[in-house]
């Protein structure tokens, strides 16, 4: 792919370049003032074997100093083999190299004090490369595609490492990163498969997005103190990283950080993060333990998303809000506590938790978070819930009894539906509202005589058939305060019903069906 855009980039490119002033030598040419800068001739591609610039040129019985490598100027001149950089060049051009796939080695002079963008994309044969001490900035996707470098030291008057500067170097084992570097930029080291450790200077302050995307091979690396934000991405799919340490001084770390690191068993984060942001840590299937911090208040959607290896894990409670799956797929987790703290719990929270087998609830509204999962054998609900919401433990095979306590007052439709397994329910009188179905299926429904079934003061459902043509009327005991949601529904049979004054709801599909 990368061969066929650099053919078509041979192609259509000579109809975009710029004349040069003169050709000397072999070499060309563009003047100003008392400087010459190396450019191409009218297309790229021009320059072939080795090629040696000089200090200076003579034209029209003038003398020019040359002092940059342009723009371009050796872009896709795949038969080079070698160059040799004169000490008055002082600077290196964007893609002034682009595509120079038989360039092996280059050295560039101490005269050099920056190194455009793209300097040395997918220069695939160049195996080393020294950069002096004069350069104090890499640019943007300086190196990007010379998967042949095996090693490259960067001195210490660099202070910044530009976006994409070594992406796909897929040959780079180790890398020295100099106390004079502040930050390293997205993408810096994306797809350097081959990388194995590095170390990040005390002067980093901030990582950005992609730094180590998909540094496979990479097993071990520290965070300094230095550190204030880990962006997003920045680890993905590093799948040999085996341990690393976030130290207090990270206030942020992006989403998607460590998402699919498999190979990491434990991770502490510290107490200066306030959230654990979407996917941070998804697909960390060798995770077994976690600390997360009181400092915490959101853990967002997808974030531990098939950690599939965490057995346990504590939601402090500081945490206001759990996302969207944000505990799918933890097959491993037995138990989990659910604070008071918490507001809101997002779509399949804790969906395909399969070895779920206890819940401690103490959040107010109990959401549909733990609907389908087979395992669960106990819930405990604390006295702070006030609800339980539609289809909150439906299809919860292997619960057997559950006390909910005094402080609810509603449960939605299908709550506990086909609870198979479900025989002892202690219900409150505290409940003024029970939607449609919410015990069908249960052991403890199913066993009880036909007629109608009062949950407290609620007439919760008729148990049994009415079938049309068998004449039934029904009156509804003294007290009665509520008609549950399809209490009656589909009674085809049923001919008259006395509803006393005591009644004050009735709920929505309470007689559907009574033809």
């Amino acid at each position: 792919m990368k061969r066929t855009f650099l053919l078509l980039l041979s192609a259509l490119l000579p109809l975009l370049a710029s004349a040069y002033d003169a050709q000397i030598d072999g070499i060309y040419y563009n003047f100003s003032g008392d400087e010459a800068t190396v450019t191409y001739r009218n297309q790229y591609g021009t320059y072939s074997g080795n090629v040696v610039i000089p200090e200076s040129v003579t034209f029209n019985d003038k003398t020019y100093s040359v002092t940059s490598i342009g723009e371009d100027a050796f872009m896709v001149c795949s038969r080079l083999t070698s160059i040799t950089i004169p000490n008055s060049v002082t600077s290196i051009g964007r893609s002034a190299f682009e595509g120079c796939r038989g360039l092996t080695s280059i050295t560039i002079p101490n005269s050099v004090t920056s190194i455009g963008g793209s300097a040395f994309t997918y220069c695939s044969g160049l195996t080393s490369i020294t950069i002096p001490n004069s350069v104090t900035s890499i640019g943007y996707q300086a190196f990007f595609g010379c998967s042949s470098l095996t090693s490259i030291t960067i001195p210490n008057s660099v202070t910044s490492i530009g976006q994409s500067a070594f992406v796909d170097c897929s040959s780079l084992t180790s890398i020295t990163i100099p106390n004079s570097v502040t930050s390293i930029g997205g993408s810096a080291f994306r797809d350097c498969s081959s990388l194995t450790s590095i170390t990040i200077p005390g002067s980093v302050t901030n990582i950005d997005s992609s730094a180590f995307y998909n540094c496979s091979s990479l097993t071990s690396i520290t965070i300094p103190n230095s550190v204030t934000n880990i962006g997003s991405s920045t680890f993905y799919n590093c799948s040999s990283l085996t341990s690393i340490t976030i130290p207090n001084s990270v206030t942020s770390i992006g989403d998607s950080a460590f998402y699919r690191c498999r190979g990491l068993t434990s991770i502490t984060i510290p107490e200066s993060v306030t959230s654990i942001v979407n996917e941070a840590f998804s697909g960390c299937s060798g995770l077994t333990s976690i600390t997360i911090p009181n400092s915490v208040t959101s853990i967002g959607d997808y974030a531990f998303y098939g950690c599939s290896g965490l057995t346990s894990i504590t939601i402090p409670g500081s945490v206001t809000s759990i996302g969207s799956s944000a505990f799918s797929g933890c097959s491993g987790l037995t138990s989990i506590t659910v604070p008071n703290s918490v507001t809101s719990i997002g779509y399949q929270a804790f969906y395909n938790c399969s070895g779920l087998t206890s819940v401690i609830i103490n959040c107010p509204n109990v959401g549909s978070w733990f609907s389908g999962l087979t395992s669960i054998q106990e819930v405990a609900l604390g006295e702070t819930v006030t609800s339980i919401g539609g289809s909150a433990f439906s299809g919860c095979s292997g619960l057997t009894s559950i006390t909910i306590p005094n402080s609810v007052t509603s449960i939605g439709g299908s709550a506990f539906r086909d609870c198979s397994s479900l025989t002892s329910i202690t219900i409150p009188n505290s409940v003024t509202d029970i939607g449609g179905d919410a015990f069908a299926g249960t052991a403890w429904y199913e066993n009880l005589p036909d007629g109608v079934v009062y949950i407290g003061t609620i007439a919760y459902k008729y148990k049994g058939t009415i079938p049309q043509g068998v004449q039934i009327s029904v009156t509804l005991k003294e007290g009665t305060t509520a008609i549950a949601g399809s209490a009656f529904r589909d009674c085809s049979g049923l001919t008259s019903i006395t509803i006393p004054n005591s009644v004050t709801s009735i709920g929505s599909d309470a007689f559907s069906g009574c033809i």
